[in-house]
């Protein structure tokens, strides 16, 4: 019976296209156990996940987690994020084979750096994750990604406005790092687009963003759930809309798991990269052609040059989409 390790410590979107490859471990080595360790604040990101047999957390104290690990005799640890501080835990466990994701962080620093493209063409993240397993008889399923919401997080109709409970689009209005969001004129002119009734995705930090919204546009087909819910009750909520807008953030990848349809609104991040909504419906809205785009491959707290260009630019033209795609 082998007995596997995940690790994969963050972040939320880079964990959600980990589970193609858990999945595929599961169903597809024999007898396989499938142990998963992430940081303490992203364990409900896997502790429903049916092909996941225990999760460990994180917290800040490396040899404790190490001391954890060590006593589950662990025949593989697949590190799906090959960061320093895996390393560290690597080598405070005993020795176990260990087989490490490729980040590209070489080929990634020549295209933000001098726009010098040498990315493997057309492979999305979750197919690299995957190509870690593959010595071990895995191949890709193409089920593409999952995202288990536990019963208690789901979110009964009549939690919404009457106006939303025939449908809805909804709008992950915030990012982790400002490039990678619209700036707040951006997001009022495109929820002005919208016609249809809308609810506002986004934590604690997006709710001044979503009250704004909502006073400046004055109109009551916008439902602002953000800081309302937890993350696996925005996710039930993502899952019941008809429509789907976000920016490069964890709540567009968990759409994509939940196979609805993506409007993906990139900023200084790039399609090349590999990390966009998986096998799912998707139209990519960009400023193509930008001489300065990508400016990095996470984001900063503020445009480099100032002018956000692969934001302020871009053409918001809902009415297109939906005759283009028929959504």
């Amino acid at each position: 019976m082998p007995k596997f390790l995940i690790l994969r410590f963050s972040s939320i979107g880079d964990i959600v296209m980990t589970t193609p490859t858990i999945r595929c471990l599961k169903q597809q080595v024999p007898g396989a156990v499938v142990h998963v360790a992430t940081k303490t604040g992203y364990r409900f990101l896997v502790e429903s996940n049916p092909y996941v047999d225990k999760v460990f957390g994180l917290d800040d104290s490396i040899p404790d987690l190490a001391r954890q690990l060590d006593a589950e005799h662990y025949d593989a640890v697949i590190d799906l994020h090959n960061n320093l501080r895996t390393w560290r835990l690597g080598r405070a466990m005993r020795p176990v084979p260990t087989y490490r994701f490729d980040k590209l962080n070489l080929k990634k620093y020549l295209l933000t750096a001098f726009k010098i493209n040498v990315l493997p063409k057309g492979i999305h993240a979750s197919d690299r994750f995957l190509a870690t397993v593959e010595r071990f008889g895995v191949k890709n399923d193409n089920q593409g990604q999952d995202y288990f919401i536990p019963p208690a997080d789901e979110v009964p109709p009549d939690a919404l406005p009457e106006t939303h409970r025939r449908g809805y689009v909804a709008y992950a209005i915030g990012a982790q790092q400002a490039t990678r969001q619209l700036p707040l004129p951006k997001m009022i002119e495109l929820c002005g687009k919208i016609t249809r009734p809308l609810v506002l995705m986004g934590g604690n930090v997006d709710e001044e963003n979503g009250r704004r919204i909502v006073e400046t546009l004055k109109n009551p087909l916008i439902f602002n759930a953000t800081g309302k819910f937890n993350f696996n009750q925005s996710a039930s909520l993502i899952r019941q809309a008809d429509l789907v807008y976000a920016h490069d953030t964890g709540l567009a990848h968990v759409a994509a798991a939940l196979k609805k349809r993506v409007v993906f609104i990139l900023g200084n991040t790039v399609i090349p990269f590999g990390m966009y909504p998986y096998q799912t419906e998707k139209v990519v809205w960009e400023v193509a052609g930008l001489w300065c785009r990508p400016c990095s491959k996470i984001g900063y707290d503020r445009c480099p040059l100032r002018h956000h260009r692969c934001m302020n630019d871009q053409a918001l033209d809902v009415a297109a989409m939906e005759r283009e795609t028929g959504w």
